[in-house]
């Protein structure tokens, strides 16, 4: 029997490491990126007792060399990216940076996709931030984009990227768009987190 391969891009992350967790239930052989895998921790995987679970590879998203040498390693049937700068406030400290690894590593991937394998499907993490501020209005796929930050600003250009390839190239590709979501494995440098931390030091 045949169980089908994932590689996570950005595996150590809250999501990354849910994702491996439940694709792993799923019976998939999982794979995951880190830009340094011999020196990252993978707490998350670890607190999930999946850390042995899965296969760990160095890859930078913003080479295409090393975007390509991932995939024909893997060979995966589907392509998670969750990888890059996550951080509003950050992206306008690191502006390219956070270009970078949002946007051009989403195009790298798409490239290499279209290049080595057009059946591999692909999912890219967006974000509601696309949408700047929308008055209280709820918002929905139909809402245009007002990007406020440099994070927006490449959330955005990647979601525009994934749907240009997705009807140029006949990719399977697509973008969700995430809202604000929380765990016990989100990091203390997000709002969330800061005032549970807060919280429990004047509880003590």
């Amino acid at each position: 029997m045949y169980n089908k391969r994932a590689l996570i891009c950005g595996i150590s992350g809250q999501d990354g490491s849910y994702l491996a967790k439940l694709l792993l239930d799923k019976g998939y052989n999982v794979s995951g990126t880190s830009r340094d895998a011999q020196i990252s921790s993978f707490s998350n995987l670890n607190k999930l007792n999946t850390l042995g679970q899965v296969e760990l590879l160095s890859m930078a998203p913003i080479d295409f060399r090393s975007v390509i040498n991932v995939l024909e390693k893997v060979k995966p049937d589907e392509v998670y990216y969750l990888a890059g700068q996550t951080s509003v406030g950050l992206s306008f400290e690191q502006p390219v940076e956070t270009l970078e690894s949002i946007s051009t590593g989403i195009l790298n991937l798409l490239e290499a996709i279209r290049f080595l394998n057009k059946d591999i499907r692909l999912y890219n993490a967006g974000s509601s931030e696309c949408f700047g501020n929308t008055s209280s209005v709820s918002a929905n796929e139909l809402t245009p984009f007002v990007p406020k930050s440099p994070y927006a600003d490449a959330k955005s250009t990647a979601h525009w990227l994934v749907s240009n390839y997705r009807e140029s190239y006949g990719l399977f590709a697509c973008t969700g768009i995430l809202l604000n979501h929380e765990s016990s494995l989100r990091p203390t440098r997000f709002v969330t987190k800061k005032i549970v931390e807060t919280a429990k030091r004047i509880a003590k």
